[in-house]
């Protein structure tokens, strides 16, 4: 009998562990990213599991060297802020603009 190599089994592959979700590509390119600027090693494992690369994140996330703008919030959030802001016929404080902690209390505040 004659065997071509599409009748060979394939290599088995590691499973994600019961009940784990794959990793998003958003979340798997923001991973590389700190990985690169943190001169970390990225595990391929932790690219299979959504949980455990999360945990990743949040742990090497903080080492990450910061910008001078890292604090600014981001520009979806300002975004947020001005049509809350426009709705409620309010200004947003020119400090929540330096510190996305405050941006963050501000529209928490006037949602």
């Amino acid at each position: 009998m004659q065997h071509s190599l599409f009748d060979l089994p394939s290599p088995p592959r590691a499973a994600p562990p019961v009940g784990a979700q794959p990793a998003t590509p958003k979340q798997l390119q923001f991973a590389k990213q700190i990985a690169a600027r943190t001169k970390a090693d990225l595990p391929a494992e932790l690219q299979g599991d959504r949980q455990r690369l999360s945990q990743w994140i949040d742990t090497h996330y903080k080492r990450a060297p910061q910008t001078q703008f890292s604090n600014y919030p981001s520009s979806k959030q300002v975004a947020f802020a001005e049509r809350i802001a426009r709705i409620k016929r309010r200004q947003v404080p020119h400090e929540c603009f330096r510190d996305k902690g405050l941006m963050s209390k501000w529209i928490d505040s006037n949602r």
